[in-house]
Protein backbone atom coordinates (compact mmCIF):
# COMPACT_ATOMS: atom_id res chain seq x y z
CA UNK A 1 0.00 0.00 0.00
CA UNK A 2 1.57 3.46 -0.95
CA UNK A 3 2.10 6.29 1.16
CA UNK A 4 -0.27 8.08 -1.44
CA UNK A 5 -3.49 5.68 -0.32
CA UNK A 6 -2.41 5.81 3.18
CA UNK A 7 -2.78 9.19 3.27
CA UNK A 8 -4.87 11.13 0.94
CA UNK A 9 -7.94 8.21 0.77
CA UNK A 10 -7.53 6.59 3.86
CA UNK A 11 -6.79 8.60 7.03
CA UNK A 12 -9.52 11.48 7.09
CA UNK A 13 -11.90 8.36 5.95
CA UNK A 14 -10.78 6.61 9.32
CA UNK A 15 -11.26 10.02 11.23
CA UNK A 16 -15.03 9.65 10.62
CA UNK A 17 -15.38 6.32 11.59
CA UNK A 18 -14.02 6.94 15.52
CA UNK A 19 -15.37 9.98 15.54
CA UNK A 20 -18.80 8.44 14.98
CA UNK A 21 -18.18 5.74 17.50
CA UNK A 22 -16.98 8.09 20.84
CA UNK A 23 -20.31 10.53 19.64
CA UNK A 24 -22.29 7.45 19.88
CA UNK A 25 -20.78 6.14 22.97
CA UNK A 26 -20.33 9.77 24.69
CA UNK A 27 -24.57 10.24 24.53
CA UNK A 28 -24.59 7.26 26.79
CA UNK A 29 -22.05 9.06 29.15
CA UNK A 30 -22.78 8.80 32.77
CA UNK A 31 -25.61 6.63 32.36
CA UNK A 32 -23.70 3.74 34.18
CA UNK A 33 -24.48 0.72 31.31
CA UNK A 34 -21.31 0.12 30.27
CA UNK A 35 -22.65 -2.36 27.68
CA UNK A 36 -24.98 -0.36 25.96
CA UNK A 37 -21.99 2.46 25.75
CA UNK A 38 -19.78 -0.08 24.18
CA UNK A 39 -22.85 -1.43 21.97
CA UNK A 40 -23.64 2.31 21.02
CA UNK A 41 -19.96 2.15 19.65
CA UNK A 42 -19.73 -0.76 18.00
CA UNK A 43 -22.86 -0.33 15.91
CA UNK A 44 -21.72 2.72 14.96
CA UNK A 45 -18.17 2.06 14.16
CA UNK A 46 -19.62 -1.19 11.68
CA UNK A 47 -21.89 0.95 10.04
CA UNK A 48 -18.97 3.87 9.53
CA UNK A 49 -16.79 1.43 8.26
CA UNK A 50 -19.01 -0.37 5.77
CA UNK A 51 -19.51 2.71 3.96
CA UNK A 52 -15.68 2.80 3.22
CA UNK A 53 -13.87 1.91 -0.08
CA UNK A 54 -11.95 -0.45 1.68
CA UNK A 55 -11.38 -4.32 1.44
CA UNK A 56 -11.36 -4.32 5.16
CA UNK A 57 -10.32 -7.51 7.26
CA UNK A 58 -10.87 -7.12 11.13
CA UNK A 59 -7.67 -8.81 13.12
CA UNK A 60 -8.62 -7.18 16.42
CA UNK A 61 -12.11 -6.62 17.29
CA UNK A 62 -14.96 -7.40 19.87
CA UNK A 63 -13.78 -11.03 20.15
CA UNK A 64 -13.62 -14.53 18.43
CA UNK A 65 -16.92 -14.64 16.30
CA UNK A 66 -18.57 -17.20 18.42
CA UNK A 67 -18.29 -14.25 21.06
CA UNK A 68 -19.14 -10.86 19.26
CA UNK A 69 -21.88 -10.86 16.68
CA UNK A 70 -20.29 -7.94 14.82
CA UNK A 71 -16.37 -6.42 14.54
CA UNK A 72 -15.42 -9.95 15.26
CA UNK A 73 -11.92 -11.39 14.33
CA UNK A 74 -11.83 -12.28 10.85
CA UNK A 75 -14.81 -9.79 9.99
CA UNK A 76 -15.07 -8.32 7.03
CA UNK A 77 -16.25 -4.25 6.69
CA UNK A 78 -16.15 -1.76 3.61
CA UNK A 79 -17.67 -1.66 0.23
CA UNK A 80 -14.02 -3.00 -1.60
CA UNK A 81 -10.49 -1.19 -1.91
CA UNK A 82 -7.37 -1.30 -0.90
CA UNK A 83 -6.62 -4.29 1.28
CA UNK A 84 -6.70 -3.55 5.09
CA UNK A 85 -5.80 -4.98 8.60
CA UNK A 86 -7.81 -3.30 10.92
CA UNK A 87 -7.84 -3.19 14.73
CA UNK A 88 -9.98 -1.51 16.64
CA UNK A 89 -11.70 -0.68 20.24
CA UNK A 90 -15.07 1.16 19.59
CA UNK A 91 -14.68 2.02 23.22
CA UNK A 92 -11.52 1.64 24.86
CA UNK A 93 -12.86 2.68 28.69
CA UNK A 94 -16.29 1.48 29.07
CA UNK A 95 -16.34 1.82 32.92
CA UNK A 96 -15.06 5.43 32.27
CA UNK A 97 -17.97 6.16 29.91
CA UNK A 98 -20.12 4.56 32.20
CA UNK A 99 -19.57 6.79 34.76
CA UNK A 100 -18.88 10.05 33.25
CA UNK A 101 -14.55 9.57 33.81
CA UNK A 102 -12.09 11.03 31.59
CA UNK A 103 -10.06 9.49 29.29
CA UNK A 104 -12.28 6.93 27.07
CA UNK A 105 -11.40 6.43 23.29
CA UNK A 106 -12.47 5.49 20.30
CA UNK A 107 -9.87 4.15 18.87
CA UNK A 108 -8.64 2.12 15.33
CA UNK A 109 -5.45 0.98 13.39
CA UNK A 110 -5.06 0.39 9.97
CA UNK A 111 -1.99 -0.87 8.06
CA UNK A 112 -1.33 -3.06 4.42
CA UNK A 113 -3.10 -6.71 5.26
CA UNK A 114 -0.89 -8.86 6.67
CA UNK A 115 1.17 -6.88 8.87
CA UNK A 116 -0.67 -6.27 12.33
CA UNK A 117 0.22 -9.00 14.75
CA UNK A 118 -2.93 -11.09 15.31
CA UNK A 119 -2.59 -10.40 19.18
CA UNK A 120 -4.82 -13.11 20.88
CA UNK A 121 -7.53 -11.96 23.53
CA UNK A 122 -4.85 -12.42 26.61
CA UNK A 123 -2.95 -10.09 28.73
CA UNK A 124 0.69 -8.93 28.13
CA UNK A 125 3.53 -7.37 30.09
CA UNK A 126 4.21 -3.93 28.72
CA UNK A 127 6.75 -0.92 29.15
CA UNK A 128 7.06 2.26 27.16
CA UNK A 129 8.50 5.38 27.02
CA UNK A 130 9.01 9.10 24.33
CA UNK A 131 10.83 9.24 21.36
CA UNK A 132 14.52 10.47 21.38
CA UNK A 133 15.68 8.03 23.47
CA UNK A 134 19.19 5.53 23.17
CA UNK A 135 17.66 2.10 21.82
CA UNK A 136 17.22 -0.61 24.06
CA UNK A 137 16.54 1.61 26.96
CA UNK A 138 13.86 -0.16 28.76
CA UNK A 139 13.45 -3.90 29.45
CA UNK A 140 10.95 -6.35 30.64
CA UNK A 141 13.73 -8.44 32.14
CA UNK A 142 14.63 -5.93 34.47
CA UNK A 143 13.06 -4.39 37.36
CA UNK A 144 10.34 -1.08 37.42
CA UNK A 145 13.10 0.87 39.52
CA UNK A 146 16.17 -0.25 37.27
CA UNK A 147 14.11 0.68 34.52
CA UNK A 148 12.96 4.27 35.87
CA UNK A 149 16.43 5.53 36.80
CA UNK A 150 18.08 4.30 33.58
CA UNK A 151 15.43 6.75 31.88
CA UNK A 152 15.95 9.60 34.29
CA UNK A 153 19.86 9.25 33.45
CA UNK A 154 18.88 8.99 29.87
CA UNK A 155 17.03 12.41 29.85
CA UNK A 156 19.20 13.71 31.98
CA UNK A 157 17.24 14.22 35.30
CA UNK A 158 16.52 13.25 39.07
CA UNK A 159 14.60 10.13 39.46
CA UNK A 160 11.99 12.69 41.20
CA UNK A 161 10.82 14.17 38.50
CA UNK A 162 9.95 11.45 35.84
CA UNK A 163 6.41 10.43 35.45
CA UNK A 164 5.28 6.95 35.27
CA UNK A 165 1.81 5.67 34.39
CA UNK A 166 0.71 2.64 36.12
CA UNK A 167 -3.10 0.92 35.87
CA UNK A 168 -4.22 0.86 39.44
CA UNK A 169 -4.61 -2.60 39.69
CA UNK A 170 -3.64 -4.84 42.76
CA UNK A 171 -1.16 -7.29 40.56
CA UNK A 172 0.90 -3.97 40.08
CA UNK A 173 1.77 -3.73 43.57
CA UNK A 174 5.15 -4.78 43.02
CA UNK A 175 5.40 -1.98 40.76
CA UNK A 176 4.24 0.80 42.04
CA UNK A 177 6.44 -0.25 44.75
CA UNK A 178 9.44 -0.56 42.99
CA UNK A 179 9.13 2.71 41.69
CA UNK A 180 8.17 4.29 44.63
CA UNK A 181 11.07 3.22 46.41
CA UNK A 182 13.15 4.72 43.42
CA UNK A 183 11.35 7.87 44.23
CA UNK A 184 9.26 8.33 41.02
CA UNK A 185 6.15 9.91 40.37
CA UNK A 186 3.14 7.63 39.54
CA UNK A 187 0.14 8.54 37.64
CA UNK A 188 -2.52 5.65 38.60
CA UNK A 189 -5.06 5.00 36.01
CA UNK A 190 -8.38 3.10 36.20
CA UNK A 191 -8.77 1.97 32.82
CA UNK A 192 -7.42 2.81 29.36
CA UNK A 193 -3.70 1.27 28.72
CA UNK A 194 -4.03 2.40 25.19
CA UNK A 195 -4.07 5.95 26.52
CA UNK A 196 -1.43 5.54 29.15
CA UNK A 197 1.16 4.24 26.61
CA UNK A 198 0.68 6.88 24.05
CA UNK A 199 1.05 9.51 26.39
CA UNK A 200 4.25 9.04 26.54
CA UNK A 201 4.80 10.16 23.22
CA UNK A 202 3.64 13.28 23.70
CA UNK A 203 5.42 15.73 26.46
CA UNK A 204 2.22 17.55 26.85
CA UNK A 205 0.88 14.63 29.02
CA UNK A 206 3.64 15.18 31.52
CA UNK A 207 3.59 11.42 31.24
CA UNK A 208 7.29 9.52 30.89
CA UNK A 209 6.81 6.02 30.87
CA UNK A 210 4.40 3.40 30.75
CA UNK A 211 4.76 0.03 32.95
CA UNK A 212 2.49 -2.86 33.60
CA UNK A 213 -0.20 -5.54 32.40
CA UNK A 214 -2.98 -5.09 30.33
CA UNK A 215 -4.61 -6.88 27.28
CA UNK A 216 -2.47 -7.67 24.33
CA UNK A 217 -4.79 -6.39 21.68
CA UNK A 218 -4.55 -3.05 22.90
CA UNK A 219 -0.44 -3.39 22.97
CA UNK A 220 -0.81 -3.67 19.56
CA UNK A 221 -3.51 -0.52 18.65
CA UNK A 222 -0.71 1.57 21.27
CA UNK A 223 2.25 0.80 18.77
CA UNK A 224 0.40 1.96 15.75
CA UNK A 225 0.40 5.51 16.97
CA UNK A 226 4.13 5.19 18.12
CA UNK A 227 4.87 3.66 15.09
CA UNK A 228 4.15 7.35 14.03
CA UNK A 229 4.75 9.60 17.08
CA UNK A 230 7.94 8.02 17.95
CA UNK A 231 9.17 5.88 21.33
CA UNK A 232 9.66 2.49 22.81
CA UNK A 233 7.78 -0.38 23.41
CA UNK A 234 8.39 -4.08 24.70
CA UNK A 235 5.51 -6.50 25.32
CA UNK A 236 5.47 -10.18 25.91
CA UNK A 237 2.58 -12.16 26.01
CA UNK A 238 1.34 -13.73 29.12
CA UNK A 239 -0.55 -16.88 29.52
CA UNK A 240 -2.80 -17.79 32.97
CA UNK A 241 -3.75 -21.53 31.58
CA UNK A 242 -3.13 -24.08 28.87
CA UNK A 243 -6.25 -22.70 26.95
CA UNK A 244 -4.59 -19.40 26.69
CA UNK A 245 -1.83 -20.73 24.99
CA UNK A 246 -4.05 -22.90 22.70
CA UNK A 247 -5.61 -20.07 21.46
CA UNK A 248 -2.39 -18.00 21.40
CA UNK A 249 -0.74 -21.04 19.10
CA UNK A 250 -4.63 -20.47 16.78
CA UNK A 251 -3.39 -17.09 15.82
CA UNK A 252 -0.04 -18.12 14.96
CA UNK A 253 2.46 -17.29 17.69
CA UNK A 254 5.26 -19.90 18.28
CA UNK A 255 7.30 -18.23 21.13
CA UNK A 256 5.40 -17.93 23.84
CA UNK A 257 8.33 -16.14 25.52
CA UNK A 258 9.09 -13.48 23.12
CA UNK A 259 9.63 -10.14 23.95
CA UNK A 260 8.10 -7.95 21.05
CA UNK A 261 9.07 -4.41 20.33
CA UNK A 262 7.16 -2.16 18.72
CA UNK A 263 8.05 -2.88 14.92
CA UNK A 264 7.26 -6.76 15.36
CA UNK A 265 3.86 -5.89 16.56
CA UNK A 266 3.00 -2.91 13.76
CA UNK A 267 5.24 -4.61 11.00
CA UNK A 268 4.72 -1.92 8.36
CA UNK A 269 3.25 2.10 7.82
CA UNK A 270 0.68 2.52 9.52
CA UNK A 271 -2.76 4.65 10.41
CA UNK A 272 -3.79 5.21 14.24
CA UNK A 273 -6.50 7.11 15.06
CA UNK A 274 -8.38 8.27 18.05
CA UNK A 275 -11.40 10.31 19.48
CA UNK A 276 -12.01 11.07 22.30
CA UNK A 277 -15.20 9.98 24.36
CA UNK A 278 -14.72 11.71 27.97
CA UNK A 279 -11.90 14.55 27.94
CA UNK A 280 -8.68 13.30 29.12
CA UNK A 281 -4.77 14.00 29.15
CA UNK A 282 -5.01 13.46 25.36
CA UNK A 283 -7.63 14.69 23.93
CA UNK A 284 -11.06 16.24 25.10
CA UNK A 285 -14.33 14.13 25.10
CA UNK A 286 -17.23 14.77 22.52
CA UNK A 287 -20.04 17.16 23.39
CA UNK A 288 -23.74 18.63 22.24
CA UNK A 289 -23.97 22.03 22.83
CA UNK A 290 -26.98 24.28 21.08
CA UNK A 291 -27.52 22.82 17.56
CA UNK A 292 -24.18 21.37 17.26
CA UNK A 293 -21.95 18.36 17.89
CA UNK A 294 -18.10 18.63 18.70
CA UNK A 295 -15.30 16.07 18.71
CA UNK A 296 -11.31 15.77 18.98
CA UNK A 297 -9.52 13.26 17.30
CA UNK A 298 -5.54 12.00 16.72
CA UNK A 299 -4.86 11.13 14.13
CA UNK A 300 -1.09 9.56 12.68
CA UNK A 301 0.10 8.48 9.49
CA UNK A 302 3.98 6.54 9.88
CA UNK A 303 3.73 6.02 5.55
CA UNK A 304 3.81 10.61 6.16
CA UNK A 305 5.41 11.23 9.29
CA UNK A 306 2.44 13.33 10.50
CA UNK A 307 0.56 13.81 13.60
CA UNK A 308 -2.80 15.32 13.13
CA UNK A 309 -5.36 17.05 15.71
CA UNK A 310 -8.78 17.10 14.40
CA UNK A 311 -11.47 19.09 15.69
CA UNK A 312 -15.04 18.30 14.54
CA UNK A 313 -17.95 21.15 14.69
CA UNK A 314 -20.96 19.68 12.86
CA UNK A 315 -24.98 20.47 13.03
CA UNK A 316 -26.90 18.13 14.66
Amino acid sequence: MSSLVLDRLLVMEAVRVTEAAAIAAWALAGRGDEKAADQAAVDAMRTALNELPIDGRIVIGEGERDEAPMLYIGETVGRGGPRVDIALDPLEGTMLTAKAMGGALAVMAWAPEGSLLNAPDTYMDKIACGPDYPAGLLDLDRGAGENVRALAAAKGVDVSEITVCVLDRPRHAEIIGELRAAGARIYLITDGDIAGVIDTADAATGVDMYVGRGGAPEGVLACAALKCMGGQFQGRLVFRNDEERARAAGHGVTDFDRKYDLHDLVRAEAIFVATGVTTGALLDGARMTGDFVYAHSLVTNSATGTVREVRLKRRV
